[in-house]
């Protein structure tokens, strides 16, 4: 084993190589990105949708991507990516209603916002409550994950203690953030994104010709039927519905249940439903209209259909290779098993350039994090709240110190967390009741900043609450709490994320309605001059009633709209998937609605842009 773990000089000049690159990246930008809070966090403004778009797609895929999909094929099979696929059908509503919103607001970041639409004290208190929330407690989460999983690669790869691995991995992060600002984010981005596609695809074709092809990969899948190790849920894309009635206990702890609620519930309840805060950064640095909503789209076809299938490939060959993770690395646990075919497989130069893709998709991840916490701290605490009439080269100097702060701290969350799939559950189960508001307080002149503290307070304090009942009943136990892989029983049954879905969610919409109507509606004043620089149109009556709209509206149409990109990116995303496992006549009706779908937002959208 250990001589497998030897890098050969070739990688290692390949993996040095990146590392220079990156940093000389960082250098070459470091004097445009300090001149001002707007360059540094946005570009200036002045980027196209492709760089933008491409940017957005490198962000959300990071090291831990492909080893958290491991985790899911080789517990509950494919169809558990459910879980992040069904965030398409919100997804869409970024593309076509909350690209262009976001892009006239022209705030800085999207808590900005919050003083933009609401009023007083409450909604100062929101954004400086949401700018922390986000920029610490869910980035060292989401930091924490994406380090975690690196540092499993690397301790895999170089056969290096986890700690060792994980300080090496944000020192290295650390330094080319400090210096790229946004700028060296989404050049750097564009480059990462190319070395780490390269490298999944690569990895996937070397990983199935070793197998023999797809056809001996399923027949060896098929002999480990009744093992433990496959189940019959493994290959299928959406879970069998159960045999049982949909009142029974039976039903709601199905994997069919987990996916019903999935693709009925959770996409339009999470945090993310009109952008999310990264995604809403690159919006905002977009040059025009036409070009954020183009990058949102381009993001949800590379996000959804093409990037995956290399990983879920290398997944499914890891069953086979290593039905039972080796001893020394079982404190990995099933992730492992990507980065035990990436060593076992792969020779001089290219364990190097697939070391490298993982670095860059880890980088491409951190830098983002650090970059968009950090403009929450700065923007919206400490330029709103301490240090208002500062010059710019102070609040990117202050940031470059909050910086290095959010870095440490993330990197002690990430020796603590085991499973990276259940900390991303516990995120989303964290904003799974505001999504609707989120939403409404485009569209509804009646919501206000408490409907949105409300909303938010009640699905944090709901999850904190099932993960100390997890923790409390542990000790009651023979059973090791495990930081969010620890589920909490309640009425006999062990809350899953989909059941914590439906517990969240109604309890959070019924309190925010219900704030909503017994508290006062933002003064008039703030309603017109919100509505007059986005124009979102809905239910706006006490401000619409003269208004005349100077601005192309973005909800003509946007039901076909939505229905044509569903058609599009699930029918790509699918028909790939079907060709990949050999099911060609689903793959080539799934085609067919793909390219209904995209003739669709073709005529009736992108060609009439301006």
């Amino acid at each position: 084993m250990n001589d497998s773990i030897m890098l050969h000089w070739i990688d290692w000049s390949i993996i040095i190589s990146y590392i220079v690159f990156s940093l000389g990246v960082g250098i070459y930008f470091s004097k445009r990105a300090a001149s001002s809070t707007e360059e540094y966090f946005l570009s200036g403004r002045s980027l196209p949708w492709w760089i933008v778009g491409t940017s957005m797609v490198a962000t959300t895929f990071a090291a831990d991507t492909p080893l958290a999909i491991t985790e899911f094929i080789r517990g509950p099979g494919i169809w558990q990516n459910w879980f992040w696929w069904n965030l398409l059908m919100g997804s869409l509503l970024s593309v076509f209603l909350f690209s262009r919103l976001w892009r006239r607001a022209e705030v800085l970041t999207d808590n900005e916002l919050l003083e933009l639409r609401y009023s007083g004290k409450p909604a100062a208190f929101l954004r400086a409550f949401k700018a922390g929330y986000f920029a610490i407690l869910y980035n060292f989460i989401v930091m924490g994950w994406v380090i975690n999983a690196m540092a499993s690669v690397v301790s895999v790869m170089l056969n290096m203690d986890k700690w060792t691995a994980v300080w090496l991995c944000v020192i290295i992060a650390l330094v080319y953030a400090i210096l790229s600002g946004f700028w060296g984010v989404v050049v750097t981005d564009l480059v990462q994104f190319i070395i780490a596609m390269f490298g999944s695809i690569a990895l996937a074709i070397i990983a199935l010709n070793h197998i023999g092809g797809m056809e001996i990969l399923l027949t060896k899948l098929n002999a480990l039927l009744g093992t433990g190790v496959v189940t019959e849920n493994t290959l299928k894309f959406i879970p069998p519905i159960p045999d049982a009635s949909i009142g029974t206990q039976t039903f709601w702890e199905s994997p069919f249940s987990k996916f019903l609620i999935f693709i009925s519930v959770m996409w339009w309840s999470h945090h993310g439903t009109d952008g999310g805060g990264y995604i809403i950064q690159r919006m905002s640095s977009a040059k025009n209209e036409r070009h954020a909503l183009l990058a949102t789209l381009w993001f949800n076809l590379a996000h959804y259909a093409l990037r995956v299938w290399p990983w879920i490939i290398v997944a499914v060959v890891s069953i086979v290779m290593f039905p039972i993770i080796p001893a020394e690395y079982s404190d990995l646990g099933v992730k492992a098993g990507y980065p035990l075919v990436m060593n076992t497989l792969l020779g001089p130069g290219l364990k190097g350039i697939l070391i490298v893709s993982f670095l860059a998709a880890f980088m491409s991840t951190i830098d983002t994090h650090l970059n968009w916490g950090v403009s929450y701290l700065i923007n919206d605490i400490y330029k709103r709240f301490f240090k208002p009439n500062e010059s710019e080269r102070h609040y990117v100097f202050v940031g470059k110190i909050m910086t290095v702060i959010l870095m440490i701290l993330a990197a002690f969350t990430a020796l603590k967390m085991q499973s990276i799939s259940k900390a991303w559950e516990f995120i989303f189960a964290m904003g799974a009741g505001i999504g609707l508001v989120l939403i409404l307080r485009w569209f509804w002149w009646r919501v206000n900043a408490w409907s949105e503290i409300t909303a938010l307070a009640t699905s944090i304090i709901i999850t904190i609450s099932f993960e100390i009942i997890a923790y409390i009943q542990t000790i009651n136990s023979d059973l090791q709490y495990s930081l969010f892989g620890s589920s909490p029983i309640i009425f006999g049954v062990s809350l899953q994320v989909h059941h914590k879905l439906m517990i969240i969610v109604p309890i959070a919409i019924i309190s925010w309605v219900t704030v909503t109507f017994l508290s006062e509606p933002e003064p008039l004043d703030k309603l017109e001059t919100f509505y007059k620089r986005v124009q979102p149109g809905g239910w706006w009556g006490p401000v619409t009633s003269s208004f005349n709209h100077t601005l192309q509206p973005v909800t003509k149409g946007i039901f076909i709209l939505w229905i044509a990109g569903v058609l599009m990116i699930y029918g790509f995303t699918f028909g790939i998937g079907n060709l990949i496992f050999q099911n060609y006549g689903a793959s080539v009706l799934l085609f067919g609605c793909a390219g209904i779908g995209s003739y669709l937002v073709w005529n009736r959208n992108l060609s009439k842009l301006t």
